[in-house]
């Protein structure tokens, strides 16, 4: 017949599970995101069409998003996040938002409106030429 454990046994035990369940619960939190982390695909010599972007907004192309603050004038950044890397997925009211944790970006400048993130987005080269963008 087997021997019951002790009172002290089962506490540290108890103790320890109980240690582990919290620590897993409280590092989940540290960049588990639902969005897909950044892929390595590239957009250089990639060709847009400037009437696809939309004035105030932009487009996520491979890894560089393509903004229009103002009509006629485009900017290029990279798309990825400078927060934890995720691709940033919205583009409106002159902003670009990363929607894994909320970082807010100008469209304009790449600057950084709302972290977490606290660096801009790298800025690509666009080149206009009539109704077409080229990424480099």
């Amino acid at each position: 017949m087997a021997t019951q454990p002790s009172r002290r046994t089962l506490l540290q035990v108890a103790g320890t599970v109980g240690a582990a369940a919290a620590t897993t619960g409280a590092l989940a939190g540290c960049g588990g995101s639902s969005a897909a982390p950044a892929q390595t695909t590239s957009a250089a010599g990639s060709a847009l069409k400037a009437a696809d972007i939309p004035v105030g907004g932009g487009k996520v192309v491979g890894q560089v998003v393509v903004t229009q603050p103002t009509a006629g004038t485009f900017k290029a950044f990279s798309a990825v996040c400078t927060h934890e890397g995720c691709l940033v997925s919205k583009i409106e009211s002159a902003k670009i938002t990363c929607t894994c944790h909320g970082s807010v970006f100008d469209a304009a400048t790449g600057a950084v409106v709302s972290g977490p993130a606290k660096g801009p987005l790298a800025a690509k080269t666009v080149t206009v030429s009539g109704d077409s963008l080229t990424l480099s």
